[in-house]
């Protein structure tokens, strides 16, 4: 655990919370983060008492003394909370964003200086661990500010560094994507509901497919065609349910699924730095 680095959550919200929570095992003690948000002091005296972190009421105080500075506030509100705390950015911090489709150098912009911008893309599986974070550096960032931010994600599941270009695909595919595996889990809940099964032996059962599936996946050196297609005996109770994904094309549906939640972040970026020349 290292005992130098400093770091400031802007923003308190889940994903806030999922990072310090793990950041506290490994990276880093409580008592070197500060976490502040725009006005929910409940919610900051939440994480207080529960990680033993503290929290600060003037972000650019806050700022001002960090190593690292994480954004984790919500997109919309980063002009807003980056004009707050720009005076007390220094060339030498390093700021990790944490916002779908802001790019690093938007982050520059707002920052009003050059200074090292990590973007990354986590998930909520960050939660439990599991997170697949894919992060990108700006133009001011070195392999150092690289292998800094990949040690913090690290603490909250894998982590990939991708050219920034392929952020907003990171963002559909695996930034959204467990919305995408709850909204199938409630798909088949409702329909084991249909055909007679209790709920709590529905779920057990629902929870253990997926997890062994995605274990599978995990150990296996085969494409996920073959390993379907293992399953699928001819004339059998899987073949036939398979022929009625295809039937309401249920491939071509998560494809689509993910090329718009890939274009949407594509354009709140773009949104948000129309809105910044504007301003």
């Amino acid at each position: 655990m290292t005992t130098t680095r400093s770091i400031a959550f802007i923003g308190a919200g889940s994903m806030a919370e999922a990072l310090i929570a793990g950041m506290t095992k490994t990276f880093c003690h409580p008592t070197q983060i500060v976490v502040t948000n725009r006005q929910n002091r409940a919610r900051l005296e939440e994480l207080k008492r529960t990680y033993g972190v503290h929290a600060a009421q003037d972000a650019q105080r806050a700022v001002q003394h960090a190593d690292i500075v994480i954004l984790a506030m919500k997109p919309k509100d980063v002009a807003e909370a980056m004009a707050a705390v720009a005076p007390a950015i220094r060339p030498n911090q390093l700021i990790l964003s944490l916002l779908a489709g802001v790019t690093t150098e938007t982050i520059e912009q707002l920052a009003r200086r050059d200074v090292a911008v990590v973007r990354a893309m986590p998930n909520t599986s960050a939660a439990v661990g599991l997170s697949a974070t894919a992060i990108a550096g700006g133009r001011f960032a070195s392999e150092q500010h690289l292998e800094t931010a990949k040690q913090l994600f690290e603490t909250v599941g894998i982590v990939t560094i991708v050219p920034e270009r392929d952020l907003h695909a990171v963002t559909g595919l695996s930034g959204s994507g467990p919305a995408y595996v709850y909204y199938l889990v409630e798909a088949m809940e409702k329909a084991a509901a249909d055909i007679g099964l209790e709920r709590d032996v529905a779920k057990t059962l629902i929870l253990q497919t997926i997890i062994g599936a995605a274990e599978m996946l995990k150990a296996s050196d085969k494409h996920p065609s073959v390993l379907r297609r293992e399953v699928t005996s001819p004339g059998g109770t899987t073949e036939a349910g398979i022929k009625v994904l295809e039937q309401y094309r249920f491939q071509e549906a998560i494809a689509a699924c993910i090329r718009r939640a890939t274009a949407r972040s594509e354009e709140l970026g773009n949104a948000l730095l129309t809105a910044i020349a504007e301003s």
